[in-house]
Order: structure tokens, then C-alpha cells, then sequence
């Protein structure tokens, strides 16, 4: 068995089984207080007049970066027991922005199961997906505020990896994202599973049978298998929950068939259980490429405006 210098085997064990682990208390409150500076200025809202909360979520543009092994070190080490080595991981494109999503919540407090939510997807949107990309290695949700049961955390189902590893597995010629969900992938080979060419998150979440909900307090950050369907959570605490998304990625696609098996990183021995096999001999049959996203064009609009808000405020 391989040994990890930093998660437990009790943590180990429960992203074997579960797909994610939490690690407590990874960054301070004291950092969390200096990023969300002026988070009510940029996003033009007045924190305490909730007849100014517009919009139910808001994803707000990056201002400025840092990396992981300086912003939460816990975080970093957990990086990369998970993903097989620090010479692995891709710091350049695994650090961390003040891009906040905001779940502010709306009035209506009509409880809605986990199966019926709208907005069950993987993260990725800037590339197209095969079974081993390294471009989305964790999905990885520091939290900046404290976050009880009902309060707009992320709904996450873990027994959907197996759902999505399945569908890659299935689709060598890529698949390219859009939205909430994958567009139909890039052939019109009809599939041996008599796959219609295109997976419907909205459909398939309807055979899951496990949802968890991430609560948590300021400085907890959790850190998800990237076949991990989650989604956005209603709010009717109408209690403001703010978190960043940042991708952790690898500087190599993912390998399923290591000749040592100890070389296994614990992402890749995840995949592998979900899929029901020792090693898996993947090559996509598609030039791996980057997609432009779009949000891009909306973010530009509203870093611009944020910008001017925080120099109308003397913040800048």
C-alpha cells in the first residue's frame, strides 16, 4: 500500500469511498477577512438591505492570485497525497482567485429535493473532457463564510463518479463542455451502450442515491473528485455564502494503467473503483484542446465595473 504524508488513513478511506474529503481550518480567518475586503463594494449590493440582492448567485470576476502553497499550505500538502506527488501538480494553473460565487438566496423557502435541483454539473468549461484529462485533477471549494445545513452549500452526490467515468470511458473522441452540462461529444458513433451521444446530468442524477450537503466554517476547503457531480443549493437562510472554485490541474493527463501500482494516485485509484477495474488502458482518439468558456466576456464586463466601484469607494 502506498503511504501519504499528510491525510490520515481515515481521511484516505473516505475518498476511496466517498469521492472528497474536507480539511479543516486550512487557510485563517484573518486571510479570508483580507480577500473579501470590499466584497460588497464590488459586487454593488448593500449587505444589509436585502431588497438590494437582485440576483440569487453571482460568480464575480478575479482581481488578483496566489498560489496554493502560500495561501493554505494544509491544502497544498492534501493536493498532493491526492494527486500522486508535488512533481505532478501544475501550480501555475492551480492557484487561487478572488473570483467569489455568491449564493444570497431568494425568499421562496419551498424545500427542493437533491434530485430535482437545476444545476448539476462537473467543472471544466475550458476544455474539451476525456477520461484522463489533467486540466480539472480536484474540484476545490475553499469556503469564506460560515455555511450551516440549508444555508446555499454545495450539494454534491458521490456516487455520480462512476456515472461520468463510464461516459469518458465510453467517448475517446472527447467530450466538449457547455454550461450546466456536456454538449453531445464530438462523434456520431453510436455507443455500445446504446448511449444517445450525449449525457443529461438532469437525467442521470435521478439514479443517484447519495447527496451530501458541504457546510462548514470560514477556512474549510473541500476537495472533490473532478467526476463529482455537484450543484448549487438553494438559500433560504438568506444567510450570504461565499466560495471560490478554483481548478487544481496536472501537468500530465491522468495514467490508469501505472506498472506499479503504488504509483496510483489516490484520484486515479478512485476512478478506477468506480469503474470496476485494476487498470484501464486509456488514448483519446481527438486532439486534446482548450475551449474559450463563456463567461469570459461577462467577467470582463463586470471586472471593469467592479473595478471603478472600489475606486468610487477609495479602496483603490
Amino acid at each position: 500500500m502506498p503511504s501519504y504524508s499528510y491525510l490520515s488513513k481515515e481521511q484516505v478511506d473516505h475518498f476511496l469511498e466517498y469521492g472528497y474529503i474536507v480539511i479543516k481550518d486550512a487557510f485563517t480567518k484573518e486571510k479570508a477577512a483580507e480577500w473579501t475586503k470590499g466584497l460588497w463594494v464590488r459586487l454593488g449590493l448593500d449587505p444589509d438591505d436585502k431588497s438590494t440582492w437582485d440576483r440569487e448567485r453571482i460568480h464575480m470576476p478575479v482581481h488578483k492570485r496566489e498560489e496554493v502553497t502560500t495561501f493554505s499550505p494544509k491544502v497544498m500538502n492534501a493536493m498532493v497525497d491526492l494527486l500522486g506527488g508535488e512533481d505532478r501538480i501544475d501550480l501555475e494553473a492551480s492557484t487561487w482567485g478572488d473570483g467569489f460565487i455568491i449564493n444570497l438566496g431568494t425568499r421562496d423557502g419551498t424545500h427542493i429535493d437533491p434530485q430535482d435541483l437545476d444545476n448539476w454539473h462537473v467543472d471544466g468549461d475550458f476544455f474539451v473532457h476525456y477520461f484522463d484529462s489533467p486540466e480539472q485533477a480536484l474540484v476545490v471549494i475553499p469556503i469564506f463564510s460560515d455555511i450551516e445545513s440549508g444555508g446555499g452549500g454545495t450539494m454534491i452526490s458521490p456516487d455520480s463518479i462512476g456515472c461520468i467515468a463510464r461516459y469518458l470511458w465510453d467517448h475517446p473522441e472527447g467530450v466538449l463542455p457547455t454550461g450546466l452540462s456536456f454538449t453531445p461529444s464530438t462523434s456520431k458513433k453510436t455507443n455500445v451502450r446504446d448511449d444517445p451521444g450525449y449525457f443529461s446530468f438532469l437525467a442521470e442524477i435521478k439514479d443517484c442515491s447519495q447527496f451530501v450537503e458541504l457546510t462548514g466554517k470560514v477556512g474549510d476547503v473541500a476537495l472533490l473528485h473532478p467526476f463529482m457531480l455537484h450543484s448549487a443549493s438553494k438559500n433560504p437562510l438568506r444567510v450570504p455564502r461565499v466560495i471560490i472554485n478554483p481548478p487544481a490541474s496536472l501537468k500530465e493527463p491522468f495514467s490508469y494503467s501505472r506498472v506499479i501500482a503504488d504509483d496510483y494516485s489516490l484520484v486515479e485509484r478512485k476512478t478506477l473503483k468506480a469503474l470496476g477495474v485494476e487498470s484501464a488502458v486509456f488514448t483519446p482518439t481527438t486532439e486534446r484542446r482548450r475551449v474559450v468558456p463563456k463567461r469570459i466576456a461577462s467577467h470582463a464586463k463586470a471586472l471593469e465595473e467592479e473595478k471603478q466601484r472600489l475606486v468610487d469607494a477609495g479602496l483603490v
